[in-house]
């Protein structure tokens, strides 16, 4: 059973990785917050469910909640601030180039581990490490003719900030990941409270699910100052004569449904996202080290290949060579306990 839950995490983020990119349009200027606040409310009601299971089984469960969501808050906005970085940076670069820079972020944490926690690295790691390095350097150093079309298109500053968005994520996303071991590693001296064995990750998710889903509504309410609307287009995102057929319109239901297949590609990202986090806790903990290596690369292959067939991407064959080794980094490192 595990492997289902480990085939359907996998795929289910490769999937989203593609709504990502179809839903964060660079002509929408808020597609990227639009797309944080559709994530956190799938994530709520996610949590929702699992927080009420618990509950049933100890009430204790849902007592603890808020102040384990105060604890755990540090670790929370590492992961959500990164992921908002993502949807931000993927508008005007290619899922192929950023997914594989994200996905880097295990390069991170055994150097942040060395360096606060005084771990050894041992040396599969380091050879994990340099060739992640060497990967996303010649990633960057052949992506010319990309980079000149983007400074050419955007600005170069606009260009710069984009590419920088993916190996933002990677830090943030390591940064979270080195805090949780602080809170997931051990029930018995973990700073999460009123947590056993059984609870304890169940606990660090709904901590991370509800966190976003309030960040979620301060985005809705940043957005309804700026008079954005959640389901309706924005400057550019839908056309005269679409915005007339809404006015004409006489049928409410109609103009809802019109206004939520807009951003249906938003939505179908936030789902599938939700499917593989409601299942990846299940595949890492009962999968063993294998269930890491498929974790950390499947997604980015999964990712890979669906942005070449639908979203039609074509990098040179250089740029796939180096990602192919970055690739091989990435489950390398997965390997490192």
């Amino acid at each position: 059973m595990e492997w289902v839950f480990l085939l359907v995490s996998t795929i289910s983020w490769g999937i989203a990785e593609i709504f990502y990119k179809r839903g964060n349009l660079e002509r929408e200027k808020y597609s990227h917050l639009k797309t944080t606040v559709f994530v956190g409310f799938m994530f709520a009601a996610y949590a929702l469910v699992i927080a009420t299971i618990q509950s049933v089984k100890d009430i204790e469960f849902l007592k603890n909640l808020p102040i384990n969501m105060l604890i755990y808050l540090p670790v929370a906005l590492c992961y959500i601030i990164s992921m908002t970085c993502s949807y931000f940076g993927v508008r005007f670069i290619q899922e192929s180039i950023s997914d594989p820079i994200e996905n880097s972020s295990g390069a991170i944490v055994p150097i942040l581990c060395a360096i606060f926690m005084h771990e050894a690295i041992p040396v599969v790691g380091i050879v994990g490490i340099c060739i992640v390095v060497v990967g996303l350097v010649c990633i960057s150093f052949f992506d010319k003719s990309g980079k000149e079309d983007r400074h050419k298109k955007f600005g170069k500053k606009l260009a710069v900030l984009a590419f920088a968005m993916p190996f933002c994520y990677a830090l943030l996303d390591a940064a979270g990941t080195f805090l949780d071991v602080y809170y997931t590693d051990d029930a018995s001296s973990t700073l999460l409270r009123g947590v056993t064995d059984d609870t304890l990750e169940h606990m660090a998710n709904c901590c991370y699910e509800f966190t976003f889903f309030l960040v979620a509504i301060g985005i809705l309410i940043f957005l309804k100052i700026k008079k954005v609307k959640l389901f309706g287009g924005t400057e550019a995102a839908i056309s005269n004569e679409e915005n007339e057929e809404l006015l004409v319109s006489t049928s409410n239901k109609k103009v809802i449904a019109k206004k939520v297949v807009k951003q249906k590609d938003k939505l179908f990202a936030a789902l599938f996202e939700t499917i593989g986090q409601a299942t990846y806790l299940f595949a890492l903990s009962e999968g063993g080290g294998i269930a890491a290596v498929i974790l950390g690369a499947g997604t980015v292959i999964s990712s890979l290949i669906l942005s070449r067939i639908v979203l039609k991407e074509k990098l040179s064959i250089l740029q796939y060579i180096f990602i192919a080794i970055v690739l091989a980094g990435i489950i390398v490192l997965s390997f490192v306990d």
